[in-house]
């Protein structure tokens, strides 16, 4: 299965041209730096781009303090990853093995000259992307969360870093690990906590506290207007960024999770053109995110949209839970779908510690050989359970209706009924939650007979129901009667994706009428791009 990033131990080192070192040149600054120098902390943001003439330098783990990976890097490579886009912090330190002399570029003139030529991007970026790749797949260089087998905040920070690609290591809270990282932080070694590097303690330690920390909460001011804001980072989100950026338009997608949206919850998307052996919506919806960035579009996360406005200048201020306002000309609604809270007692309180939106590897952990229940008959469900069987004792498909063909890819109904640790339970609902802080078990019953079962698990995930994330628009734009946005001709938009207000623009799974599939809502976010254009020119 494809990843988002390639393998950087089967990589063919592919060198700067020298043509690119010259653009460098005449724009960046020869610095000399010592050996045992440090260019660059861990922690730090990252404004600066190091390319090494000569000399020798080595990433630093911030975790261990000692040098991450057996090799250094030489004349003619370079430092950083992915957070150096974003102008995030940076997960490693960089330091001098012996007397270096590098030739240092200031991130934005760097980021033009990626721009201007192609060449020089591709080669950096896929660089950047397959170091983070190494860093996720050895939990190196990121985070430390203590006590996630305990804690449903430290689970959700863990599910946040997981969903974003941010590095991270579990240590359980009573270990000797544990202890020892308490101790160095001086903090209570039985309270659960996220550590970045050797000592910074996140507090709070909540998703948002930890996107402070790395950089990922860009500034927003009212005053800055974007020429195009995008509310919803799924995959219509990030092909608009894309495509905004492409343009030469600027714009910011606004995410109140991960990147990625419901899409990125899939743990295998098979049918999306171009992926034979299939790839992760996380990691798919990743690549273009990548490339968005690469244009100049800018992300920001965890805000949540709460309030539209539109002002006398015509311009569209939307109001975010963080208390700031982003203000653009034109306005994105790619905000998608939710599952459905259901009604069922104890649902609040065991989310996090039983009851679960996503099946990804951090879940995946936490049900590890022990029984699982899936509520849902679409293809995310399914996709969960292929998944959720590789490692769970066995999984329960629980399906409301009498049947699968109608809401569910054929090719993956099939694997579904052959395979040996998954039973498909039709015609039936949860009727009851068990357990105080954390779920041991569920009542089903079977809407036929009316008969009750227990099933003792640890583990239920909910993929049913698609509830439009519109609340926060504000009552400026036409809805249909289950909140979905309307667009088109029959609410006096200029085009297929115009809503009933002039300037704001919806595209996929929000969209009234649209298809519910990844490939649409790329397509949609792709497409939009040229009314986005011709609004803001007029204006």
């Amino acid at each position: 299965m494809e990843t988002f990033a390639a393998d950087l131990s089967t990589m063919v080192r592919t060198p700067l041209w020298d043509s690119h070192i010259a653009a460098m040149r005449k724009v960046g600054t020869l610095v000399d730096v010592a050996a045992g120098e440090w260019f660059q902390k861990a922690g730090e943001r990252i404004d600066t781009f190091h390319y090494l003439l000569s000399g020798e330098t080595e990433a630093i783990n911030a975790a261990t303090g000692k040098r991450y990976g057996a090799a250094t890097l030489g004349p003619g490579q370079f430092f950083g990853e992915l957070a150096f886009l974003t102008g995030g912090r940076a997960f490693m330190g960089g330091r001098a093995v012996q007397d270096s002399q590098m030739l240092c570029v200031r991130r934005d003139d760097m980021l033009r000259l990626m721009s201007d030529i192609p060449e020089l991007s591709d080669i950096i970026i896929t660089v950047f992307a397959a170091r983070r790749r190494r860093m996720l797949e050895n939990s190196e260089g990121g985070l430390t969360l203590i006590g996630g087998e305990t804690n449903r905040d430290i689970r959700r920070i863990a599910s946040f870093a997981a969903r974003n690609r941010i590095p991270f290591n579990e240590v359980e809270i009573d270990s000797t690990e544990g202890s020892d990282l308490a101790n160095q932080c001086r903090i209570d070694r039985a309270h659960p906590a996220v550590v970045f590097a050797k000592h910074q303690v996140i507090d709070p330690p909540t998703p948002r506290g930890v996107a402070q920390m790395l950089g990922l909460d860009m500034a927003l001011r009212k005053e800055d207007v974007y020429d195009v804001a995008i509310v919803g980072g799924g995959p219509a989100g990030v092909a608009a960024g894309v495509y905004a950026g492409a343009e030469g338009l600027c714009a910011v997608v606004l995410e109140d999770l991960a990147v990625g949206g419901q899409a990125g919850t899939s743990s295998r998307i098979e049918n999306y053109m171009g992926f034979p052996t299939g790839i992760s919506g996380g990691d798919l919806v990743g690549r273009g995110e990548i490339q968005a960035m690469k244009f100049g579009t800018r992300f920001a996360m965890p805000v949540r949209a709460q309030e539209l406005m539109q002002c006398e200048k015509h311009l569209f201020h939307v109001h975010l839970d963080t208390g700031d306002w982003v203000s653009a000309k034109a306005l994105i609604v790619a905000t998608g779908v939710q599952y459905r809270r259901l009604p069922l007692d104890k649902l609040e309180q065991l989310e996090g510690s039983g009851v679960y939106y996503a099946a990804t590897d951090v879940e995946a952990r936490y049900c590890k050989n022990t029984e699982v229940a899936i509520i849902g008959g679409g293809n995310s469900a399914g996709q969960a359970a292929m998944f959720l069987a590789r490692t769970s004792k066995h999984v329960h498909l629980l399906v409301r209706g009498k049947g699968l063909a109608a809401s569910m890819s054929d090719y993956l109904l099939q694997r579904l009924e052959s395979h040996p640790g998954i039973t498909i339970h039709l015609c039936t609902e949860v009727k009851e939650l068990h357990g105080d802080e954390v779920m041991s078990g569920i009542t089903v019953r079977d809407r036929i007979s009316g008969q009750d079962w227990r099933l003792d698990t640890r583990a239920l995930f909910v993929m049913v129901g698609a509830a439009p994330n519109t609340d926060w628009l504000s009552g400026l734009v036409e809805l249909d009667s289950r909140g979905f946005v309307k667009t088109g001709r029959e609410v006096g938009g200029g085009n297929a994706y115009e809503t009933s207000r002039a300037g704001i623009f919806a595209v996929g799974d929000v969209r009234a009428g649209s298809v519910k599939r990844v490939a649409s809502a790329v397509g949609e976010g792709s497409v939009v791009m040229s009314a986005v254009w011709a609004h803001i020119n007029d204006t």
